[in-house]
């Protein structure tokens, strides 16, 4: 499961950088053409366009923690449900012994058995 992990997170990546990149690219071009109309000089959009930059990889980072939470939170969950629906099927067995052992009768399994698949 771990080479998924890794490569979901790598996808995630990859596609959020395109992104960024793609927005600063953008940010840059706006820049220039203000630089051509005179509204602002080259230092100024270079002083923007660093900070632009600056921002951007912060994003990036953010997404990245924000990526992996998200798939570890997915995992956990997903082990929990496994976990649990593996407890679940434990239970059903027993309360099938006790059953057959008329310790609890027809009806009172059926009650629970229901309860225990809803779950499910």
């Amino acid at each position: 499961m771990g080479d998924k992990k890794g490569g979901y997170i790598d996808k995630f990546l990859k596609k959020a950088d395109k992104a960024i990149q793609e927005g600063v690219k953008k940010a840059d071009e706006a820049l220039e053409e203000a630089v051509e109309f005179g509204s602002i000089t080259a230092k100024q959009a270079a002083k923007t366009s660093k900070e632009l930059r600056s921002q951007a990889k912060k994003e990036r980072e953010m997404l990245q923690k924000k990526g992996i939470a998200k798939i570890n939170e997915g995992l956990s969950t997903a082990k929990k449900v496994t976990a649990n629906t593996h407890d679940d099927l434990e239970i059903l067995k027993k309360l099938g012994k006790l059953r057959k052992a008329e310790v609890i009768t027809e009806k009172e399994f059926q009650a629970k058995k229901k309860k225990i698949l809803d779950r499910i």
